[in-house]
């Protein structure tokens, strides 16, 4: 297919499911420059593929808004990038897609501009933060996406939806031009229909960039190959990850996964990370203490619209700017990050999150250097629920990240990659490995997916 036709059929796609409200930002004339620059390039590893990015990537010719009011129309003077890789690769951007607002969710209710649908089920959430980005791929408009992964916030709408979602180690990924929420924990990571597709768009986005002090200096991935079969290769069931109240659907695609990983040979290992119940708590107070700091920047002198309070004083206008510009959940972090890291709190809180963050990883390690090649865990509780059914509760929404924050909290690479259907749902099934060796879970990815029928029904 031609650019240009790449760039007519986008465009039609992109207003076919328009309905969705995945897409941010996005216009015919801007593909139509996406297909004029690709012609006159010379053609790359992604070339005749469409990509999608989150709208917390900031690009010079999309408006940048992080679904936030505060950000509204603001256009970066420069480019991330993870962008510009995925342009020097061939791929078409296609939209900026929705979020929660500032990446701090994981239904994507949390965008000021609206919520994003399930493309299945218009009633339920496709998940969060990065929902648009999964939604998009799960309905077929673009090829692949970018999202980025603070707790989960990839792997669990790629559960939700079913597709691929893959995050990278912590620094495989140059950071450059992804708007900050964690420092510690940010990761761009991706989703394809596949895994092939999703592994696809990582190699060309990783490698060590200058720009960003947090790279490895490490190659770019290489393209991983699927393998005939998985022998020799052990994978771990950690027994905190399948509790007994498991929702059944859940469990019996995990059940089926398992069986198709001994049917291609693996040694299949009970093992214990006994911290994994601190894993929520932890990323809880490291995540906002982490957002309270890199959200100060918005105060309405720098970015986007500015108000000003009664007072006309500088606290009256940041009050008013940061108090009209930010969603409740943003508020809601801002505070509590800004409680454990105030005088008196930060040792009760904070530096002790920070301890317990060492021994989830610390576990991680320890079943790692015993012999363990990969881990296998469900990616979500329960498939994708109602639209509403958690936004009163906090609470029970943060729940929703309990098997996938750990491994953001240690900055290990894991992926959710789709293991069956329960009544029509999609339910995921989740991969975690060794630091920086993706290649290896990839792999197993692929071999998963030769055998599994991700469509079936399980139950």
């Amino acid at each position: 297919m031609t650019s240009t036709a790449l760039a007519g059929e986008t465009g039609k796609k992109l207003k076919d499911a328009a309905v969705l409200n995945a897409a941010l930002s996005w216009s015919q004339e801007l593909l139509d420059a996406e297909a004029r620059r690709l012609d006159a390039a010379p053609a790359g590893v992604l070339s005749g593929t469409s990509v999608a990015l989150k709208d917390n990537l900031v690009t010079t010719d999309h408006p940048t808004t992080c679904a936030s009011r505060i950000l509204q129309g603001y256009v970066s003077p420069f480019e991330a990038t993870a962008v510009q890789r995925v342009r020097d690769a061939g791929a078409l951007i296609a939209a900026k897609a929705n979020l929660d607002e500032f990446a701090m969710g994981s239904s994507t209710e949390h965008s000021a501009y609206g919520r994003v649908l399930h493309p299945l089920d218009h009633a339920r959430v496709p998940g969060g933060s990065s929902g648009g980005s999964a939604a998009l791929v799960a309905a077929g408009v673009t090829t692949t996406a970018l999202g980025s992964e603070t707790g989960g916030s990839v792997r669990q709408p790629a559960s939700f939806c079913g597709v691929v979602g893959v995050k990278p180690s912590y620094g495989r990924v140059s950071r450059f031009g992804l708007v900050a929420f964690g420092s510690s924990l940010d990761c761009i990571s991706t989703f394809g229909p596949t895994t092939h597709h999703a592994a696809q768009l990582l190699c060309a986005i990783s490698g060590h960039d200058p720009l960003d002090p947090t790279t490895r200096a490490q190659p770019p991935l290489a393209m991983p190959t699927a393998p005939k079969d998985l022998r020799g290769v052990v994978i771990g069931l950690p027994r905190e990850y399948f509790p007994t109240d498991l929702h059944p659907g859940v469990r019996a695609g995990c059940d089926r996964a398992i069986a198709a990983l001994r049917h291609l040979g693996a040694e299949i290992r009970d093992v214990s990370l006994p911290n994994t119940g601190l894993a929520v708590p932890t990323y809880y107070i490291v995540n906002p203490a982490e957002a309270a700091a890199n959200l100060a920047r918005f105060d309405g002198v720098r970015y986007g619209p500015r108000h000003i309070g009664p007072e006309g004083d500088v606290r009256a206008l940041y009050r008013a700017t940061r108090g009209q510009g930010f969603g409740p959940e943003v508020r809601r972090r801002i505070l509590v990050g800004t409680f454990v890291l105030s005088a008196g709190y930060s040792d009760q809180y904070y530096r002790r999150a920070q301890a317990a963050r060492q021994l989830i990883i610390d576990d991680f390690h320890r079943v790692f250097a015993a012999g363990v090649d990969l881990l296998f865990t469900p990616t979500t509780p329960t498939p994708a629920f109602k639209a509403g059914e958690k936004t009163d509760d906090p609470v029970q929404m943060y729940l929703a990240d309990i098997f996938v924050c750990p491994a953001s909290l240690a900055g290990l690479p894991a992926l959710s990659l789709p293991v069956g259907r329960d009544q029509g749902l999609p339910l995921g099934g989740q991969l975690m490995a060794a630091d920086f060796n993706e290649a290896a879970m990839l792999s197993a990815s692929m071999a998963l997916e030769s055998v599994l029928d991700a469509t079936a029904e399980v139950r």
